[in-house]
């Protein structure tokens, strides 16, 4: 069997590899998208990569600057505002990617978004043309639909039209 660069097919695990083959594997992945470290090496551990060569690939590269958790951060946050989530859920996505809390403060930072302007935006966006909330429960509905997008009940009250 014939190893196709990580794709399906091959068996690493009966063959010894070296580790410019998982560099090489790391930066294909790198050249589609940004990755966090940690994205960066479960996936290529996932691929069947032996994970001791992973770490030190993955290392190499952040040290090279060719994979930075930093330009990840700022990448994956500018897309997520891009489709109208907050700060919080922003936040939880990335450290949930292996972001530290640091990292993913300074993009959010970095972006110089209002998040009170885009949940008002993001909040007439999906009710327009509707009447304002009369009840608690529509009321709540609203705010907890807002949260799960992850704006703060700071940010909410902010929009008059909900009466938070």
């Amino acid at each position: 069997m014939t190893d196709h660069g990580g794709r399906g097919g091959s068996d690493r695990s009966t063959r010894s590899v070296g580790p410019g083959e998982v560099r090489e594997a790391a930066i294909r992945l790198l050249a589609r998208r940004e990755h966090a470290a940690r994205e960066l090496g479960d996936k290529l551990v996932r691929k069947g990569w032996p994970a001791e060569l992973v770490d030190g690939a993955v290392n190499e590269l952040a040290s090279e600057g060719l994979q930075s958790d930093r330009r990840f951060a700022e990448s994956f946050a500018r897309q997520r505002v891009e489709k109208g989530y907050g700060p919080v859920r922003i936040g939880a996505e990335l450290r949930q990617r292996g972001i530290d809390e640091g990292t993913a403060e300074g993009a959010l930072e970095s972006l110089g978004v209002d998040f009170f302007e885009l949940a008002a935006s993001v909040y007439h966006r999906r009710y327009r043309g509707r009447p304002a909330p009369g009840d608690i429960k529509e009321r709540s509905r609203r705010y907890q639909a807002m949260l799960r997008r992850g704006f703060s009940s700071e940010h909410l009250r902010e929009i008059n039209a909900l009466s938070f």
